[in-house]
């Protein structure tokens, strides 16, 4: 379809072909083309909207032409000491990645044979095994908030005889926060499995010292740290994640298969000035988790929903007034320029969630008050 074809009105005929071909929510520029997209505030994509800074921007910019026309390098050691320079961690037990997904990939390919995965979550974890089948699920209970009781979980994989397990901590999509000291202990009970994921790509909006498992990671040779650089930097459109072990010999597996030249040149780039914008990434790192306090207060003031705590820089809230997820979505991109993620296709999640990521406090208080008219 041509892009001036493309309109926020027509996002209703489009929105069922394009949901029923992914199990994420197709992208913005998908649905209303990328002129119309400018017009729309989009809360449904997870990211950082106070990074990067408009300095790295007008130099990303202005670098740009030379970028394109040059090739990356071919040397991941580079990346990684700068990566490992802002973590304060060991370079050589960095992976980075073309986005976190293409490292699930290459775990749930290369390292798992079954993998215990607590659902609702991050659908890659069971979609790129082998067989999905592989992937035992492990349903929360909606009654308890969706909450996942780690000796619970624990006594279920030792009585499957499963060697690996996953853990989303924030968890998406219900922002759930497993405290520093739980996951510690859980880890040491654990240390009998073979292979423990523990995605925390949203654990640096959780509080305002970054309770992340990396500075303890040497104590557990099973453990694998997965981050999304999209979500915690603000840069989803430059494919960059990676992940973090003491476990050389898991590490090296994976970089097996990762190409050479992974990552682009403006990747590579943007990771080049992450150590001179340490401060300013901190600073809206802890606005933004003010912001959300703020939203979930807000929100919770709203008929017809109920929301969820969360220790991620988004909210998961039900909808209880009768009206579904995709009702809610469609009416909030049509009738206020809106776009939300309903949770419809989430596996182990009824059809009655939204999540809302932050964009700020102005823009976040134009959701609530669309909200507040929709669910008159």
């Amino acid at each position: 379809m041509a892009k001036d074809a493309i309109s926020a009105g027509s996002a209703v005929g489009l929105r069922r072909h394009l949901f029923y071909e992914t199990s994420h929510s197709p992208a913005l520029t998908d649905l209303v083309g990328y002129e119309n997209a400018k017009d729309i505030i989009d809360f449904c994509f997870i990211a950082n909207p106070y990074y990067p800074t408009p300095a790295m921007m007008e130099d990303l910019q202005r670098n740009l032409p030379n970028l394109i026309k040059s090739y990356p390098s071919s040397n991941p050691l580079s990346s990684q000491r700068i990566l490992a320079e802002v973590l304060e961690v060991d370079a050589e037990r960095i992976v980075i990645g073309n986005g976190a997904t293409e490292l699930i990939a290459l775990i749930t390919q290369t390292l798992i044979d079954r993998i215990a995965v607590p659902i609702p979550t991050f659908g890659e974890y069971i979609e790129k095994m082998r067989d999905s089948r592989n992937a035992e699920l492990y349903p929360l209970n909606a009654d308890d908030g969706y909450r996942l009781h780690l000796d619970d979980y624990l006594e279920w994989a030792n009585l499957r005889k499963l060697e690996c397990v996953l853990i989303i901590n924030p968890g998406n999509p219900t922002g759930q926060l497993i405290p520093l000291k739980e996951m510690v202990e859980f880890l040491h009970n654990a240390r009998h499995l073979e292979l423990i994921i523990v995605d925390e790509s949203f654990i640096d909006f959780a509080a305002d010292s970054i309770p992340s498992l990396m500075p303890l990671a040497s104590r557990f040779t099973n453990l694998l740290i997965v981050r999304s650089m999209s979500k915690h930097c603000g840069v989803p459109g430059l494919r960059l994640g990676y992940c973090y072990s003491s476990n050389v010999f898991l590490l090296n597996r994976l970089r097996r298969f990762i190409p050479t030249w992974n990552l682009n040149t403006v990747a590579q780039y943007f990771i080049s000035l992450l150590p001179a914008t340490s401060v300013e990434y901190h600073e809206g790192r802890k606005r933004l988790i003010a912001d959300v306090a703020h939203l979930y207060e807000d929100l919770r003031t709203l008929p017809g929903i109920s929301v969820y705590p969360t220790g991620a820089n988004f909210l998961l809230f039900k909808v209880t007034n009768g009206m579904t997820a995709d009702e809610m979505q469609t009416r909030l991109l049509d009738e206020h320029k809106m776009y939300v993620r309903a949770c419809s296709n989430k596996v182990g999640m009824d059809g009655f969630h939204i999540r809302v990521a932050s964009q700020g406090r102005q823009k976040d208080t134009k959701l609530v008050e669309a909200l507040r008219i929709l669910l008159k």
